[in-house]
C-alpha cells in the first residue's frame, strides 16, 4: 500500500501541471458534442416514450398521488426527464472514462516517464489498436453489467454501491492495461496484471467511488433541467478531471512496479553468476591442492 499512497500524492500534485488542465478540455469538448447532439436528436422523444411507460406503472401513480397530497404536484412534468437524466449517468460517466483513455492516458504516461522514468526503456507490448479493442471490448462488458443491474438500482443501498463499483472495475482495466502498453512488454504487463491484480482493483474502485461525487449535481432534479446547459459541462469537466488524476495515479504506480520489476531481474539474473564466481573461488587461508600434495609426501 505503500506504492499506492506514493503514486496517489504524486498523482494530485501532476493534476496541478499546465499540460493536464489544457488536455482534460478535449474530452470535454467531444463529450459534450455528443451529448448535446445525441441530446437534440432523440431526448424530446426518449423523454415522451419513457413518460408514457411510467404511466402504465401502478407505483408511479402513487407517488403522482403522494406528490400532489403535499403540494408537489408540479414535479410530475420534471419525473420522466429527471429519471431519464438519471439513466443517462452511467453512460456518460463511460464516455468520459473511455475519451480520457484514448486521448489523455498515452499524454500522462509520457509526461510521468519523462519527468519520473526517463530511464526506463520503452519495449511498446502493446499497440494502439490493442488499447483501442482492450478498452471497447471492456466498456462493452461495463455497458452490459449495467444493463444487468438496472433492476437492482430501485433498491437504495444498491443503487449507491453496483454503479461505483462496474465503474471502478473499468478504471482498473482500461487505465492499468493503458499504462502499460507502451513501456512494458507483453509478459511483464501480464505479470504486472496479475500479480498486483488486488492493489490495481484497489485504485480502480476507489476511483469509481470518486466518480460518483458529481452526481451531487445530477441529483439536483428540477434545478439541473432547468440550468442543464450550465451544470451538463461542469459536472462533464469533474468527470474528466477525475480519470485524468486516475490515468495519473496508475501511471506513477505501474511504471513504478514495472522499474522494480526489471531492477529484480537484473538482480536475479547477477545472482547465479556470483555464486558460481564464490565457489570456484579458495577461500582465504585454505590450503591449495599444491599445499595438500606437499604435506602427503612429508613424513
Amino acid at each position: 500500500m505503500g506504492a499506492v499512497i506514493d503514486a496517489f500524492w504524486r498523482a494530485a500534485v501532476y493534476c496541478l501541471h499546465p499540460r493536464v488542465i489544457a488536455l482534460s478540455f478535449l474530452p470535454l469538448l467531444i463529450t459534450i458534442a455528443a451529448a448535446l447532439g445525441l441530446g437534440y436528436l432523440f431526448w424530446n422523444d426518449a423523454v415522451e416514450a419513457l413518460r408514457q411507460q411510467l404511466e402504465t406503472w401502478a407505483w408511479v401513480h402513487l407517488v403522482y398521488s403522494g406528490l400532489q397530497t403535499i403540494g408537489l404536484a408540479g414535479l410530475r412534468a420534471v419525473m420522466a426527464p429527471a429519471m431519464l437524466l438519471f439513466l443517462c449517468i452511467p453512460f456518460i460517466i463511460m464516455a468520459c472514462l473511455l475519451m480520457v483513455a484514448l486521448f489523455m492516458t498515452p499524454a500522462m504516461v509520457s509526461l510521468v516517464g519523462e519527468r519520473r522514468f526517463a530511464q526506463l526503456e520503452r519495449k511498446k507490448g502493446a499497440s494502439l489498436m490493442a488499447s483501442i479493442l482492450w478498452s471497447l471490448g471492456s466498456t462493452l462488458a461495463a455497458c452490459l453489467a449495467l444493463v444487468v443491474s438496472l433492476p437492482l438500482w430501485l433498491v437504495p443501498p444498491l443503487v449507491l454501491i453496483l454503479p461505483p463499483l462496474i465503474w471502478g472495475w473499468l478504471s482498473y482495466r482500461v487505465m492499468a492495461f493503458d499504462c502499460l502498453a507502451d513501456y512494458a512488454s507483453v509478459q511483464e504487463r501480464q505479470s504486472i496484471l496479475l500479480e498486483r491484480r488486488v492493489p490495481l482493483l484497489f485504485m480502480g474502485l476507489f476511483t469509481g467511488y470518486l466518480g460518483a461525487l458529481p452526481s451531487v449535481l445530477w441529483a439536483s432534479g428540477a434545478m439541473f433541467i432547468a440550468m442543464a446547459p450550465v451544470l451538463l459541462p461542469l459536472a462533464i469537466w469533474i468527470y474528466t478531471l477525475i480519470f485524468a488524476f486516475s490515468s495519473l495515479w496508475f501511471s506513477h504506480y505501474c511504471l513504478a512496479v514495472l522499474e522494480q520489476t526489471r531492477a529484480a531481474a537484473v538482480q536475479a539474473a547477477a545472482r547465479p553468476a556470483f555464486e558460481i564466481g564464490s565457489q570456484l573461488e579458495p577461500a582465504a587461508g585454505a590450503p591449495g591442492v599444491a599445499d595438500e600434495a606437499g604435506s602427503q609426501g612429508r613424513p
